[in-house]
């Protein structure tokens, strides 16, 4: 699947905000009165967040800011849990008119030409919601929906574009999850062959 570099970003983007969610953390291991932790938990974790994925046009970001982005964040793992492709299209349809969508073409920092579809002064929320959502609408369209993932290892949530040719991608992380399921896997069958 040929995917645009800026749409490749914005799935990117969209992926690590789902995974801030405290439901796509695994149990703590070992400390059970400590729960799930939410990735944004305050508003210096929302800078953070906008630094690492190089959110443009950021400025002063306060609690209304934060509860908007974990607002857009819940709108797209609606998105990634149904498997419905005319559900789908209906919520990124809603989530983008609701972002004020203006699609208008950009070259800043090191990027080449590539669409914004934020408003010029979009609120970092809008601007993830409309950019993030088309991205999101690239994938719908493209009959690709299944792709959308969930980490299959029953100790994590954590969401995942599967771009493998076959679809076959099953774990957030083939070097985490996957290889210590398959790990487990191979011992109970060792066990099994021993006892």
């Amino acid at each position: 699947m040929l995917i645009p570099h800026d749409t490749r970003i914005a799935l990117d983007t969209v992926v690590d905000l789902l995974n801030t969610a405290p439901e796509s953390e695994p149990p703590a291991s070992g400390r059970p009165e400590a729960g799930p932790v939410d990735g944004l938990a305050g508003i210096e974790a929302l800078y953070d967040f906008a630094r690492r994925h190089r959110i443009s046009g950021v400025g002063e970001l306060d609690e209304k800011d934060l509860r908007a982005v974990r607002d857009v964040r819940t709108r797209f793992a609606a998105i990634f849990a149904t498997d419905d492709a005319r559900t789908a299209a209906s919520l990124v349809n809603t989530l983008v008119a609701a972002a004020g969508t203006t699609p208008q073409l950009s070259n800043h920092d090191d990027y080449d030409w590539h669409v914004h579809y934020f408003a010029p002064d979009a609120s970092i929320a809008d601007h993830l919601a409309a950019d993030c959502g088309m991205a999101l609408a690239f994938i719908v369209v493209a009959g690709e929906q299944e792709r959308l993932r969930r980490c299959e290892a029953p100790d994590c949530r954590h969401a995942f574009v599967d771009l493998s040719r076959n679809r076959s991608r099953r774990y957030c992380s083939s070097r985490t999850c996957g290889n210590r399921l398959h790990v487990a896997a191979y011992r109970a069958r060792r066990k099994e062959a021993a006892g």
